[in-house]
């Protein structure tokens, strides 16, 4: 499973409109494309409930499971997604 640009371009969209500052790819649809089963997202600026809100609305959308965590705060986990991570937004 392969992301697309089109994929792409629609999770940056939604998740501006939800308050997304900051979007990185991580995990196996970035180290695995065609062996991925889900995306993994990590995301800053979206705040409490909403984070689950943009994360089911992106389900919905792509018709892809997908893992939304939040950037903040800080720690070794996130640092880890921002080193090797692909920037989406």
């Amino acid at each position: 499973m392969a992301i697309t640009q089109a994929q792409i371009e629609k999770i940056t969209s939604l998740a501006k409109s939800y308050g997304a500052n900051r979007l990185i790819l991580f995990g196996s649809a970035l180290e695995d494309p065609e062996g991925a089963k889900d995306l993994d997202i990590a995301c800053d600026g979206v705040q409490g409930w909403k984070l689950f809100e943009l994360a089911a609305k992106l389900e919905e959308e792509l018709h892809i499971p997908l893992d939304l965590i939040p950037l903040s705060p800080s720690n070794r986990f996130t640092k880890y997604i921002e080193s090797k991570g692909k920037v989406l937004l």
